[in-house]
């Protein structure tokens, strides 16, 4: 084109050759610069000056020294009593999630809001450069792609590389933070095309540390929404894993170590996530084989270790009924009976239950009469008597109500113990009075007595008043039964009655119905003469002897004292005083005392005053938890718990109940596995067929007693050994970074085998922990041949849940 321009000028004017020379050189030198300008702005991007590595090092250095000292700082929790050293003051520390609300962490929701106005910035400033080349057109499209992809934990590398893209004469250091984010682009592109759309991501801000860590590896975050698709799950995120305002609850302390991780829970996170990300052959795999035991369907390892009893010297105070674990725990599985078919649903399981699935006969033979159990066709049936209430225990419980009106069940009596509980129909009926009763009784002559109960859907464990005290904390039942239990309460100085007393809420009745009260055969006159010794002196009142005319039984009832008094002037300290050093709490492998527990005084101690009525008692926060002292969380007591019941709240009915595709009117027992302030068992309260068994761990801080304070109930348990119940009696397992912790003390390989025995087929598992133990639990599951409902981790947090089949393997182990 300008050589024709400069043809028509030639035919309008001569021009001397000179002239010609000089315009054809300035186009060349101007062609020239061109080229060298396009080529310098376009080398700034793509070839950056190499920035030094020992100036990186430095700055990584001191990142990581602040970073220490923040993780140094704790919380004082000042009732983190663990029940696994009663005397000394065990705080839980675990890390949970990283996005809590305190001054030392950046909640996740505003952090992505304060990204966003960067973005923006960044796209209209990108849109305001000239641009001149074509070259230069492609290095800022290659750039917003990348901006696109990847954000770091500022929410700027974009922006700021495309400004840098387009202008020249940058500095060194600009140009050693341009090669920076350069190579975190380069590394990350995996990344990047599996999340694409996670720029506003709450985790940048560990995955900035993550890259300068390691510049040529980075860990994936994966998301694998199995249950109702990437998009659905997606939008309920923030219900999975709730914004800062309510993750703070799943930390252990509001002092980590903020938004700042340590070099060494990074490195650590980076083999891990190397770990985690290895082809599927070199992943570990699992032999599992069915568990040799002549208990065989029914095998539960702590009450059936033949070698451990059969060492016992003496079996008088039933020591061969109580527990007894072995040094390991099983990791083989126990088989299903045969003609195993789904439990039958509450309410109708508490009439019926198949037979199929608890083939045992001895107990309708043996109590058949007294309207126990009866076989009938494919079924089991339970027509609601006992021993002492044969036409039906809503008349017995009614009965004992008329006696003592007091007693107000459903109201000023929640939660109650019921010894030597049989099948357990007195606590199947008290849920027509809204009352919880936790129910106990041996693994004994009265064959599979606790399995009934629970196949039934009624809350019960395998136990017995033994040597030991029984794992509950003091001062927490509003009433205790017994009904022809079968427990020599007077001997050996009320040993075992003092345990009761130890149990009883201050003001709280005992319910005794048994012969000695309504006999007079020599043997139940003398028995009766000793209960009234011995009530006596522990200052228990007699306040109501009656007779059922229906049943043709009698009862009496004891109420405990309310202060100490009484204590005081009795005339002999018989039995005595426990010690000012015995605490009362202490229950897990405690040897039995004959002595008293003084009651507390002052108005702000627990067990001074009695508990709201319920249901107000649920959510009123326990009286003695105020702000001196310091939560599981790290808050003050009061809103500590609070906070909790929110939490949750929010959780299962956001999460739970409308986000995992669970039907929960299928859904009647269910334990959760660490309860700590029982809030997820509060939550459930809606589902009204469901009922919650709530367990503090031996190593947590000893949140039991605010459990029953708020009308729910549980106990302690030892995740390392196997739990007292039957196979296949829960239908939902529930574990808040549980299994993480017990990785610090013993074989996750062992504690999966007993979920996977306390679990029923088509049963759920629901786990929220750090992402290594999700993957690994994830991987127990799956050769268990157990469908993978949903499995969801971000950063180092996760979910998973899933749901156990009828598959067992077909080889036996050796003989144990």
């Amino acid at each position: 084109m300008a050589f024709g321009r400069g043809a028509k000028m030639d035919a309008r004017r001569p021009s001397s050759p000179s002239s010609s020379l000089c315009t054809t050189t300035t186009v060349a030198v101007f062609v020239a610069l061109c080229v060298v300008g396009a080529w310098m702005m376009t080398s700034s991007t793509v070839f950056p000056v190499e920035a030094p590595s020992n100036k990186k090092m430095e700055l990584v250095e001191v990142s990581s020294n602040k970073k220490s000292e923040v993780k140094d700082q704790r919380a004082e929790v000042d009732f983190g009593t663990t029940e696994e050293t009663a005397s000394n003051n065990a705080i839980e520390g675990s890390s949970k999630f990283e996005d809590t609300d305190n001054n030392d962490n950046v909640p996740d929701e505003s952090h992505s809001n304060r990204d966003a106005p960067e973005e923006e910035k960044f796209t209209e400033n990108a849109m305001e450069k000239p641009v001149e080349m074509i070259e230069e057109k492609e290095a800022s499209k290659e750039k917003e792609d990348s901006k696109d992809s990847f954000d770091d934990a500022n929410g700027k590398s974009g922006g700021q590389s495309a400004k840098e893209a387009g202008e020249t004469g940058q500095s060194g250091d600009e140009e050693e933070k341009s090669e920076e984010r350069k190579d975190n682009d380069t590394t990350n592109e995996d990344v990047d095309k599996s999340d694409g759309k996670k720029k506003e991501d709450k985790e940048g801000r560990s995955e900035k540390d993550d890259s300068m860590q390691d510049a040529t590896e980075q860990p994936q975050i994966e998301e694998k929404l199995e249950e109702s698709g990437e998009k659905e799950q997606a939008a309920k995120a923030n219900e999975v894993f709730p914004d800062g305002a309510q993750a703070e609850l799943l930390k252990e302390s509001n002092t980590e170590n903020g938004s700042f991780p340590t070099q060494a829970a990074e490195s650590k996170n980076e083999k891990e996530a190397q770990a985690s990300s290895k082809p599927s052959g070199d992943a570990i795999t699992y032999s599992w084989k069915l568990c040799n035991s002549i208990a065989v369907t029914d095998f539960i390892p702590c009450l059936d270790n033949e070698k451990a009893i059969k060492k016992l010297h003496s079996t008088k105070h039933y020591e061969h009924r109580e527990r007894h674990c072995p040094e390991e725990p099983p990791t083989c599985l126990v088989p299903l009976p045969e003609g195993y078919k789904r439990p039958i649903e509450w309410p109708m399981s508490r009439d019926k239950v198949w037979y199929s699935n608890v083939p045992h006969t001895k107990l309708a033979e043996y109590k058949g009469h007294q309207n126990w159990v009866k076989v009938s066709g494919d079924h089991l049936l339970f027509p609601g008597g006992g021993t002492q209430f044969k036409n039906g225990a809503l008349h017995y419980i009614d009965t004992i109500q008329q006696a003592l009106p007091d007693i107000a069940w459903g109201k000023r009596s929640r939660v109650i113990l019921d010894v030597g509980c049989g099948v357990a129909s007195l606590g199947g009926y008290m849920f027509d009075r809204d009352v919880l009763t936790m129910s106990f009784a041996p693994k004994d002559e009265h064959e599979a007595q606790v399995q009934f109960a629970l196949e039934r859907g009624i809350p019960a464990i395998s136990a017995v008043m033994g040597t030991k005290r029984l794992p509950y904390p003091s001062r927490v039942f509003d009433a205790i039964h017994c009904a022809r239990c079968r427990v020599p309460w007077h001997i050996e100085g009320g040993k075992l009655l003092l345990e009761l007393n130890r149990l009883l809420r201050p003001g709280g009745y005992f319910v005794w119905s048994a012969t000695p009260v309504y006999q007079k055969l020599p043997e139940d006159v003398e028995i009766w003469n000793a209960m009234s010794s011995l009530t006596k002196s522990i200052c228990w009142k007699m306040v109501k002897k009656t007779k059922d005319t229906l049943n043709q039984v009698g009862m009496a009832i004891y109420q405990k004292p309310m202060d100490n008094n009484c204590y005081e002037k009795r005339p002999e300290d018989s039995p005595p005083l426990c010690k000012e050093i015995d605490d009362a709490d202490a229950a897990w492998n405690v040897p039995l005392q004959a002595c008293i527990h003084k009651l507390p005084v002052g108005p702000s101690v627990r067990g001074s005053k009695w508990p709201e009525t319920w249901p107000q008692r649920l959510e009123k926060t326990p009286f003695w938890i105020d702000g001196s002292h310091v939560g599981v969380y790290g808050k003050p007591g009061n809103e500590d718990f609070e906070t909790d019941y929110a939490h949750w709240k929010r959780v299962v009915s956001k999460s739970y109940v409308n986000g995992m595709g669970i039907d929960w009117s299928k859904v009647r027992n269910v334990m959760d596995m660490r309860a700590v302030y029982g809030g997820f068992a509060a939550a459930l309260r809606d589902q009204k067929q469901v009922w919650v068994m709530n367990i503090v761990p031996i190593d947590s801080p000893d949140t039991l007693p605010i459990v029953y304070e708020r009308g729910l109930f549980g106990m302690y348990h030892d995740w390392c050994e196997s739990f007292s119940t039957y196979p296949r009696t829960y239908d939902l397992l529930h574990a808040d970074h549980l299994f993480s912790k017990l990785k610090k003390r013993c074989k996750l390989l062992g504690v999966f085998a007993e979920v996977d025995r306390i679990l029923r087929p088509e049963g759920k598992l629901i786990v929220r922990d750090n992402a290594e133990t999700i993957n690994e639990l994830e991987g127990m599951a799956k050769s268990l041949q157990w469908e993978v409902r949903m499995t969801y981790t971000k950063g180092n947090e996760g979910l998973l849940c899933v749901q156990k089949t009828m598959w067992r393997p077909k080889e036996i182990e050796a003989s144990m």
